[in-house]
């Protein structure tokens, strides 16, 4: 299952790079209106914004779904640790001769 949302979530972010690259700036229509070559685009002077727009809230919105449901999946697991299963035996102190030291020494 997680295979198929990292697929589908590629898949989104590749889409919306292509979509948003696709989209004209807000200075060119101001161009197209005396006498630029903008008007001769793919979707005409104004079919462009709406579908470009529209595609890229679908995008948007599928990407931040399969990005919240990856961080969930990934956010549940409890990674399983050597050190917290195995309990190790409490040492005494050893001094430097190899003789273990008392723990309340007399002075």
């Amino acid at each position: 299952m997680s295979i198929v949302l990292i697929i589908i979530h590629v898949l989104v972010c590749i889409a919306l790079i292509m979509i948003v690259l696709l989209q004209t700036g807000k200075g060119t229509d101001m161009g197209a209106a005396f006498g630029g070559g903008s008007s001769q685009t793919l979707f005409g002077s104004s079919g462009a914004s709406t579908f470009l727009s529209k595609a890229t809230t679908v995008a948007a919105i599928v990407f931040m779904l399969t990005s919240l449901t990856l961080a969930y999946r990934a956010g549940g697991k409890v990674p399983k640790s050597v050190v917290l299963d195995h309990n190790t035996p409490i040492s005494q102190p050893v001094s430097q001769g190899g003789v273990p030291v008392p723990e309340n020494p007399e002075k």
